[in-house]
């Protein structure tokens, strides 16, 4: 047993008796008060007394009456003080005979009731020694809503089925404060976590530059990782030509059209491959604009993603360059289509506060550019027939500015990693190669999720869930070229992220015009990226 150990075992025991004492004592105070009487008088002591609680208890061995005398309590408290030395001086020395990790089945049996009697220890350290007994490698595992999650549990079941000698072990850290709380975790002394999920891109930035992950490099070039599988990510996740953390899912930008819409106005569906300025025109011919009877051509969510970033997918600029006049074309392109009534006007949006997926559900919007995501969400909603103004849809690539491959689009990534300190580095590894290789994809792809590395057969898969559009646009949408990160990594993202947001703010709501705006960011990033 180790010291901490020890000395938490002392004191949790020690509070038990004070408080098991306390009671006694109060019980026999209680019991002069009867014999007394009291302020409340007799008929409330009497009725008190009929409680079951007040009942005669009789006296087993080794069991206290609530009338022990003064002495008697004094005896028990040596009595009971005695057994608490006792039990520290036996973990003591059962803590001196402990081995190392080749331990027998007796003596790991013997440690897990140890652990089961320990305050503070957790029942996840007693499940460990049981694997071990049983000659497996426990490997934790950092996640959030485990029970909400479809994924986690085929893959452990699949990567447990390939390494029998391997047990995954799931530890939730639940998903509001996951990136926090996992950051305290692996940055303490009793961490010991194997692997790890990142949630996000920020959160991947601070992990790193506290030196609490491990770098990959040495790992994938071992075994010959095709990065270029995950279509320019893993660039865009390096800190110092490093990579600290693998993708095994992504869900990035696509345009949902609803077939009715088009087929109402007589106008042929969006292609995978649509300029900007042929996207615009489609918009502009499904646009009604008779009052009561509205057809918008396209809607924008108020997320300044939905048009800022736009301008970074000819992978020529980012959005923490710190000079922003790569915007002003897109801007120019959406204020002028709000203007003119082919997509709803921000302000109201945003006061109105109607989640985007109210807008195209509604029945009157031609296309919505929006995430995968949303995909599932539609399906479901048509099953239950809650959707019903727009289930005859469809998906195809994002629209791209002229010379910029189709398929090119704005991704979210969800990675794993392994801590510094992780126990069993190599072991780890071979799960996060397995989850974010094509193996990890499959699964990921039959439970209706995005995985990071898309191949054809992976794409068929998705597309072949039940509620799926069937047409072969909706089909190839799956299939990207370039995928850019819609915030890359940055110490400095959070900062960013929040003089992006206000300006988009004022630039949509006509507060400032498209030229403050731009150098409204130009001035505060550049300060921001100068610090």
């Amino acid at each position: 047993m180790a010291k901490a150990e020890k000395i938490i075992c002392i004191k949790y025991c020690w509070f038990i008796i004070k408080n098991y004492i306390f009671s006694l004592e109060r019980g026999r105070q209680r019991k002069k008060r009867r014999k007394k009487g009291s302020f409340f008088g007799r008929k409330s002591i009497q009725n008190r007394e009929k409680s079951r609680y007040n009942q005669p208890i009789k006296k087993s061995p080794g069991v206290m009456s609530r009338g022990e005398t003064e002495e008697e309590i004094r005896m028990m408290k040596k009595r009971l003080l005695s057994m608490v030395l006792a039990a520290a001086m036996a973990g003591s020395l059962a803590g001196c005979g402990g081995g190392g990790s080749n331990e027998t089945a007796g003596g790991a049996a013997d440690n897990t009731t140890a652990a089961q009697t320990q305050a503070g220890a957790s029942e996840t350290k007693a499940q460990e020694t049981v694997a071990a007994a049983d000659g497996q490698t426990v490997l934790k595992w950092s996640i959030w809503d485990k029970d909400l999650t479809v994924y986690y549990q085929p893959l452990i079941d699949a990567f447990e089925a390939a390494h029998p000698d391997v047990k995954i072990e799931t530890v939730d850290l639940g998903s509001s404060d996951y990136q926090t709380v996992l950051g305290t975790q692996l940055t303490g002394s009793g961490s010991d976590f194997d692997v790890v999920t990142i949630k996000d891109v920020p959160g991947y930035t601070t992990l790193v530059n506290k030196g609490v992950l491990e770098p990959l490099d040495e790992y994938i070039a071992k075994d010959n990782v095709d990065l270029a599988a995950f279509k320019g990510l893993t660039d865009q996740i390096k800190v110092e030509d490093k990579l600290y953390e693998l993708p095994f899912r992504s869900d990035f930008w696509v345009v949902y059209y609803n077939k009715d819409v088009f087929d109402a106005a007589g106008v042929e569906y969006p292609t995978n491959d649509m300029t900007f300025e042929e996207y615009d025109a489609l918009a502009r011919s499904l646009t009604v604009d008779e009052p009561g009877s509205e057809v918008y051509g396209v809607h924008y969510h108020t997320w300044r993603s939905a048009v800022q970033l736009f301008g970074v997918l000819d992978g020529k600029n980012t959005i923490l360059d710190g000079t922003y006049g790569f915007l002003k074309p897109y801007y120019e392109l959406i204020l002028a289509q709000q203007e003119d009534g082919v997509c709803q006007d921000y302000a109201t949006l945003k006061t109105s506060n109607l989640h985007y997926s109210g807008a195209f559900a509604q029945g009157n919007v031609g296309m919505m550019n929006m995430g995968t995501w949303f995909i599932a969400t539609m399906i479901d909603k048509i099953k239950t027939g809650e959707y019903t103004d727009c289930a005859n849809w469809g998906i195809v690539k994002y629209p791209h500015a002229d010379g910029v491959e189709p398929g090119s689009t704005l991704a979210t990534i969800t990675a794993l990693s392994i801590p510094a300190n992780a126990p069993h580095k190599d072991l780890a590894w071979e799960f996060v190669k397995f989850v974010c290789g094509e193996e990890g994809a499959n699964i990921l792809a039959e439970t209706g999720t995005i995985p990071a590395l898309m191949t054809d057969d992976i794409a068929e898969m998705v597309s072949a869930i039940d509620g799926y559009p069937s047409d072969e646009n909706s089909k190839e949408a799956l299939q990207t070229s370039n995928l850019y990160l819609e915030m890359p990594v940055s110490a400095k993202s959070s900062e960013i992220e929040t003089v992006l947001n206000e300006a988009h703010d004022n630039i949509m709501t006509g507060n400032m015009t498209i030229d403050e705006g731009i150098a409204d960011m130009d001035e505060k990033i550049s300060a921001i990226l100068g610090q």
